[in-house]
């Protein structure tokens, strides 16, 4: 049965690591790997900054490249990841990623979950579904669409909405390294939610302009999280590389 953990606050879950994390070491550690999976404008590098910070606590890495197409290959890739990493897994996805790993997580291999400013729909529902919940969001209207029904943001989307808590040169690399998302993924079902099976834990972007943050908090309460919360715009893991670290880390144990 997963824990029933109240949602914390940032302070007192950095109070917490502090202390811990220190004393933690790699053989104290449940899971081996963490497979980190990323979210719709974005591609694997954008774990670089949580990357090392992993590797030092003892975890083995694996960044997933997703297509971006169709959230069945999407899941496919998950699952590759997962198949060939060393287990047991910590699960993490960001964004539209929450979606694939709500999906893929299931797996025996999968240890825990983590969400990083993601979706978390449940059986049956979608992006799409999930997300019309909630007013739209200011930074939905700088996406755009091209001739092959796939969505890019703007650069000007990613400086005002998606990034704006990153330097300049940071988010010209994001807009430079963004995946284009087909339309189709937005309507795509998961026929499963491995949340309600898995230990999860949840990191909520406070200034999120892509996902609402009042989504994020009633997942965390849905799910029974353990949860952060962070003033980090949409890409928390990138502007708070450490604490979305810690909490991996946390999951692995």
């Amino acid at each position: 049965m997963k824990p029933l953990n109240p949602f914390i606050s940032l302070g007192l879950v950095l109070g917490a690591f502090a202390t811990i994390a220190p004393q933690v070491s790699a053989a104290e550690l449940k899971a081996k790997t963490a497979v980190l999976v990323h979210g719709a404008f974005a591609d694997g590098s954008s774990w670089h900054k949580v990357i090392p910070q992993l590797e030092k606590a003892g975890l083995k890495v694996v960044a997933v490249q997703n297509p971006l197409d169709s959230l069945e290959n999407d899941v496919a890739a998950a699952k590759r990841a997962i198949r060939n990493a060393e287990g047991p897994v910590v699960l993490v996805g960001h964004s539209w990623a929450g979606v694939v790993i709500t999906e893929a997580g299931q797996d025996d291999k999968v240890k825990s979950l983590v969400y990083v400013a993601a979706y978390a729909p449940d059986k049956g529902e979608s992006l799409q579904s999930t997300a019309s919940k909630y007013p739209p969001l200011e930074g939905r209207k700088t996406f755009v669409k091209d001739a092959d029904d796939y969505l890019r943001i703007s650069d000007e989307g990613i400086r005002t909405y998606f990034a704006p808590d990153l330097p300049p040169d940071e988010q010209a690399v994001v807009a430079a390294t963004q995946g284009p998302f087909h339309v189709r993924n937005a309507t795509a079902p998961v026929s499963r939610a491995a949340w309600r099976d898995k230990p999860t834990f949840m990191v909520v972007a406070a200034k999120d302009a892509i996902i609402s943050p009042d989504l994020q908090r009633d997942q965390v309460k849905a799910a029974k999280a353990t949860a952060i919360e962070v003033p980090s715009s949409h890409v928390a893991m990138l502007s708070f590389p450490k604490e979305v670290a810690e909490l991996i880390v946390k999951a692995a144990e």
